[in-house]
């Protein structure tokens, strides 16, 4: 689900910028911007891109296709987005046989909308990553089948569209029966985390850093963000499902006065701009003071990632294997801190940091997003975290950065071993990248145990996913080390090796390394 989860914040972003051209409040505002050249732009882009909000289905059915297809990918796209069209017209018309639509005009409550025209049961995101399971497991099987003689044109590809045809067929009965039951567990679960209130909030932000370590955030987030699990409502006339869904469209509507509770899942950055800063201020105080110009210019980068972009795992990782304690009180007070923002009233859109804070809440106005509050529960999360951390560290005696054992990576070194330390450290950064600055992906790949060792290699924001034979071969040393890693994971085959930022690069790189 990386594609689509990867994609979807750019498209709340233009809605946010969209929203700078047409909303009514700063357009009183600011006058310049009340002529019909950047209203009309305003109004176009935001509404070129709510489509793809409410076509999700379609979104992970392609996503998910991609990332499963053990090769030959584009094909696999393809087919999983007519394998979509074939499903919604084989379900309309399965429904229509059977008496099962509902009126056209009076779809609210029923279960059903129209999704590219067509007028079926209302799946969500489920049917695409339902769609995409499927047609990855059958092009797997059959993407290289071929045919001898006058059959050979039906081979490959095709043959997999052949197959799905009546996969899909069947797929589209059995949903039409038993789906409507999934169809409302599902609803009462995300009517009870809508009405749970704190305790919703609380369980959801806990569960997300907890589930960090692992890199499963990124199952649990688009469940709640983009699913009916996250809560539906009824915006401008239109059945909106998710809580970022919600709230997206609630910021461009110009009948919304305030953003609902469905904002409080996005408010996340109240921890990411304000906890990990008292987080990483009381590890600076709580180090040696022989070390802490050293842990300055470690935790000083890390900490604007997580204020800035909103990624997290460098600072996370810092004290996650030395201090798991602090981790678990971390993700027990980022739970709270959502708890905190709906207590005070915030309705702020900040989950990536001071950017999307920016971008989103300042042009939508207080009013809209009670972002003052936001402020203020930041601030006050600042100083919890801050006294939290720093009474733990220092009453438990806990190894974070700066009080190492002795023999630790900072220590205090001589003269002559400072200057071999230095040697040491240029030389790996020499390893680390090419004078072009280019990431040496072949100390990587080797790291990694070799091209043949590497069985598939993705990424998603912040680490690269892999697949390996035998992870015995894994340099997590050399990882480290030598090419810049924060953090590996290893579980079984799978391996995840963290590069926060410069992710993109670091997979280009060892996409070409294993081209050659």
């Amino acid at each position: 689900m990386f594609m689509p989860v990867l994609i979807l914040p750019i498209v709340g972003l233009l809605i946010a910028v969209a929203n700078l051209f047409t909303n009514a409040s700063l357009i009183q505002d600011v006058p310049f911007l009340n002529n019909p050249v950047t209203i009309g732009f305003g109004t176009i882009l935001s509404g070129c891109m709510q489509p793809i909000l409410s076509n999700l289905g379609l979104i992970f059915a392609v996503g998910v296709s991609i990332g499963l297809a053990k090769e030959k990918k584009s094909d696999a796209a393809f087919i999983s987005v007519l394998t979509y069209v074939v499903f919604l017209n084989a379900m309309n018309k399965y429904m229509n046989l059977r008496g099962l639509l509902a009126p056209a005009d009076a779809l609210r409550g029923t279960g059903q909308s129209i999704i590219l025209g067509v007028q079926v049961l209302e799946m969500g995101a489920f049917l695409g990553i339902i769609l995409g399971l499927v047609v990855a497991a059958v092009h797997n099987r059959f993407i290289n089948t071929e045919f001898k003689g006058a059959f050979q044109i039906y081979g490959s590809a095709r043959f997999v569209f052949i197959v799905m045809i009546p996969v899909t067929i069947l797929l589209a009965v059995v949903c039409t029966h038993v789906w409507p039951p999934i169809q409302s567990v599902i609803s009462k679960f995300g009517t009870i985390i809508g009405e749970s209130g704190n305790l919703g909030y609380f369980l959801f932000g806990a569960s997300e850093r907890l589930l960090i370590p692992v890199g499963l955030h990124n199952v649990l987030n688009p469940m709640i963000l983009y699913t009916s699990l996250g809560g539906s409502a009824m915006i401008d006339g239109v059945l909106v499902e998710g809580a970022r869904n919600i709230t997206l469209a609630e910021l461009a509507s110009p009948n919304v006065a305030t953003l609902s509770t469905a904002a409080i899942f996005e408010c996340r950055g109240v921890t990411k701009i304000f906890g990990l800063t008292g987080a990483a201020l009381a590890m600076y105080q709580a180090a040696r003071p022989e070390n802490k110009q050293r842990v300055k210019s470690i935790l000083v980068p890390v900490v604007l990632t997580s204020c800035i972009a909103g990624i997290t795992e460098p600072i996370e990782f810092s004290f996650l294997f030395v201090a798991p304690v602090l981790y678990v009180v971390h993700a027990i007070l980022s739970g709270a801190g959502l708890v905190l923002a709906n207590l005070l009233g915030a309705r702020t859109i900040a989950y990536n940091g001071i950017i999307d804070f920016i971008l989103y809440n300042v042009p939508a106005g207080i009013n809209k997003t009670h972002w003052l509050a936001f402020l203020l529960a930041g601030v006050i999360m600042f100083v919890v975290y801050y006294v939290v951390f720093y009474f733990l560290i220092t009453k438990l005696n806990l190894h974070t950065l700066g009080r190492e054992d002795e023999g630790g990576e900072m220590k205090l070194y001589s003269k002559k071993e400072y200057k071999e330390k230095q040697a040491k450290e240029k030389q790996a950064h020499a390893n680390a990248a090419a004078p072009s600055g280019k990431i040496d992906a072949a100390t990587i790949v080797a790291a990694l145990g070799g091209k043949d060792n590497l069985l598939e290699v993705d990424n998603c924001f912040t680490r690269l996913r892999l697949k390996v034979k035998d992870n015995t071969k894994i340099d997590q040393a050399t990882l480290k080390n030598q090419t810049g890693a924060s953090g590996v994971m290893i579980k079984g085959q799978i391996v995840q090796v963290i590069y926060g930022l410069k992710i993109n690069a670091v997979r280009r790189a060892v996409d070409e390394e294993l081209s050659k």
